[in-house]
């Protein structure tokens, strides 16, 4: 039995296999195309090279906001030439088999939540910080329902603009993504020493999202990943903990943060999640 896992980001597109949704036997990567329809056929070509089977299902996880049947991306700054078009249609013509999407930070958070750092914990949020920032409520090992998805980055901090001024909307990823810390620095981010005191503040004003989330989702854990977290140099979690702690000021308890474990494959383990639920709830109906 074949099972096709997926992960398409902006930079790269990765394609696994599974044989039984516990493991993944095989990965394969490609960049990921500008036009739609050359993505399409690197994708199904990728899944010819790698396996003489029909699938049984496919999921994955795409960048940037889905459309409401989740089939494609309704709007993204990077991949504009997918947007609109529907992925489920046009992989529905080499295999007509279920077919899973979702959101690529929130497809990782369930990978984090059912076998990385939050395995265990019924209720997970899942950080991801980056050239950008995003997340979701992982609650039971699946995405919880969202009318529109869920965006943390933009979720306004800075309200009296002392940090960022008045031309940068003040939002949790303009405060922290390794994006806007290029722009404020004029390097890129993996350029700046582990020594410098802005990995420390970086710290402190991503506690102050964290303490939203907490306030919001009342979340067992909290995973962190991306490599404003996970590279060198990074956002120290120690730091982290220690500011969302003083940002709660006792008003409640601070869950467990801590760092993800799954690396770039947590968008494959993600998909294996969803199908191991979505795909037993539709053979079961």
């Amino acid at each position: 039995m074949t099972y096709i896992l997926f992960d398409i980001g902006g930079t790269k597109t990765r394609v696994a296999i599974s044989s039984d949704l516990e493991k993944i036997d095989k990965v394969e990567s490609f960049k990921t195309p500008a036009k739609f329809e050359d993505g399409m056929k690197m994708f199904v070509d990728t899944v010819k090279k790698m396996t003489k089977e029909k699938p049984k299902a496919m999921a994955g996880g795409i960048r940037g906001v889905l459309t409401e049947d989740k089939d494609g991306i309704a709007n993204d700054g990077v991949l504009t030439k997918w947007i609109g078009k529907s992925i489920v249609k046009e992989l529905q013509k080499f295999a007509k088999v279920p077919i899973f999407i979702e959101n690529d930070a929130a497809i990782a958070g369930v990978g984090e939540a059912v076998y990385g750092a939050g395995k265990g914990m019924e209720i997970v949020a899942y950080h991801t910080i980056s050239t950008g920032v995003g997340g979701a409520k992982i609650e039971d090992g699946e995405i919880d329902h969202a009318s529109s998805g869920f965006e943390p980055g933009h979720q306004t901090l800075d309200i009296d603009r002392t940090i960022l001024g008045d031309e940068i909307v003040p939002t949790l990823e303009n405060l922290v993504s390794g994006t806007a810390l290029a722009v404020r620095f004029g390097v890129p981010a993996y350029e700046i020493p582990q020594s410098d005191v802005v990995w420390n503040e970086l710290a402190e004003y991503l506690a102050q999202g964290l303490r939203n989330t907490i306030m919001y989702w009342s979340p067992d854990v909290i995973v962190l990943g991306g490599s404003m977290i996970v590279g060198d140099p990074a956002i120290m979690v120690d730091d982290i903990r220690k500011y969302t702690v003083e940002s709660l000021d006792g008003f409640v308890e601070s869950p467990l943060i801590t760092k993800a474990k799954l690396g770039d494959e947590a968008g494959l383990y993600g998909a294996m999640g969803i199908l191991k639920k979505r795909h037993k709830k539709c053979s079961d109906d």
